[in-house]
């Protein structure tokens, strides 16, 4: 997929059978310290991302076409090259190439975050999403001072923390949830 520039992607893989993508605190910061590298000469915002056990989600907003492409190629070929290092392996880590989908509208994309957030606590790892910590949660609610967040676009929307913790606890609206449907992971 060809992306625009002023869009907003929602970008997200799993590892290949369902299998874990990283199996230590180290994988995950590994991936957000690359995530970083990359980011820093791309005009590429980091909305909302959380790093699962065996997938991952980014809601990525570009300003040049076809920046999201390049910059998940190196992120994702460099981590797999360390991480098959790591475990004395070879081959594949993930079902194939990252799966795109345009965000066509900024309502959806806040609602893109809040099931992006809740994922954790979806699959049963923790009980609230400031539990878990590779996602950027924790900057959207202010008490972490990560950079890999667009605050711009976060204060729009929530200008205060707890805006964001409640939005996120609330039940979402039903005819919003289900034309989410098509952003989420299959």
């Amino acid at each position: 997929m060809a992306h625009k520039a002023g869009q907003y992607y929602h970008i997200y893989n799993r590892g290949c059978n369902h299998e874990r993508i990283f199996v230590s605190d180290d994988n995950y910061r590994y991936l957000l310290s690359q995530a970083k590298k990359f980011l820093a000469d791309s005009l590429i915002g980091v909305t909302a991302y959380c790093l699962m056990p065996n997938h991952y989600h980014f809601l990525l907003y570009t300003e040049s076409d076809n920046a999201i492409g390049r910059f998940i190629q190196r992120l994702f070929n460099s981590y797999t090259q360390a991480f098959n290092r790591q475990q004395s392996r070879s081959g594949t880590l993930f079902e194939g190439r990252a799966k795109s989908i345009l965000v066509d509208n900024e309502t959806y994309a806040i609602h893109l975050c809040r099931y992006i957030h809740l994922n954790p606590v979806a699959a049963g790892l923790v009980d609230q999403p400031a539990a878990w910590p590779y996602s950027n949660y924790l900057e959207w609610i202010g008490k972490r001072s990560g950079t890999l967040i667009d605050r711009e676009f976060v204060r729009e929307y929530f200008p205060q923390p707890n805006g964001y913790e409640q939005f996120v606890t609330a039940t979402a609206d039903e005819a919003i949830a289900i034309k989410m449907q098509k952003y989420y992971i299959d």
